[in-house]
């Protein structure tokens, strides 16, 4: 077997698996969307990772005892529809690296990252990724069971709240907090985020 070290070597038109997938040794960043490479965005800014940082370090200690799990990108999670049974690696063709995850089923998680939605996802827009959050992955979270996502728009100061409507299997906007509004965790409402704080970080 070829041993794939650049990304040139690839067929950006094929569709490929997650078994494909993790023989890869690519110095570039990669996702997989239902078979089809997606380049990640050049390695985030400091407003990012400053927000992402802070966040993370929030919900660590918030969850630190209750039995949830977070996780910070790099960190591989393979998504499929929610009414599918757990898949073999070369039946998986969506891999996605959320900037923050929350998991709470224990059974999701294995050496490799999580298999399956985790419960919340939080994604940090940055201007050359927006259109893949919003548009893309939107959707892949929604179709996969992600019960609550959150948007956060650095520059704009902005935390969109969105909620899985299990009935139709789309995402409701829940809420949009600004200015020195606190956003509340739609599954964890004793998880408080308070926007003058985060973004006073970046």
């Amino acid at each position: 077997m070829t041993r794939i070290t650049q990304l040139s070597q690839l067929d950006l038109t094929a569709d490929y698996s997650y078994a494909d997938y993790l023989t890869w040794q690519l110095n570039e960043a990669v996702e997989l969307i239902k078979g089809k490479i997606q380049l990640m965005s050049p390695a985030p800014n400091v407003k990012h990772q400053r927000l992402s940082i802070y966040l993370s370090s929030r919900l660590f200690y918030f969850f630190e005892n209750n039995g949830c799990h977070v996780f910070s990108a790099p960190f591989d999670v393979r998504l499929f529809d929610r009414n599918r049974s757990l898949l073999a690696d070369k039946e998986i063709t969506t891999v996605v690296q959320p900037d923050i995850c929350v998991i709470c089923d224990n059974g999701k998680l294995d050496e490799q990252g999580c298999n399956g939605a985790p419960d919340w996802i939080i994604e940090i827009l940055s201007k050359g990724n927006s259109k893949k959050e919003i548009k893309i992955k939107y959707a892949l979270y929604a179709e996969s069971g992600v019960r609550e996502y959150w948007l956060i728009y650095p520059y704009e100061e902005v935390i969109q709240q969105f909620v899985l409507n299990n009935e139709n299997n789309s995402y409701q906007l829940m809420n949009s907090y600004a200015g020195d509004d606190v956003a509340i965790s739609y599954l964890f409402p004793d998880l408080a985020v308070d926007l003058l704080a985060l973004f006073k970080e970046s």
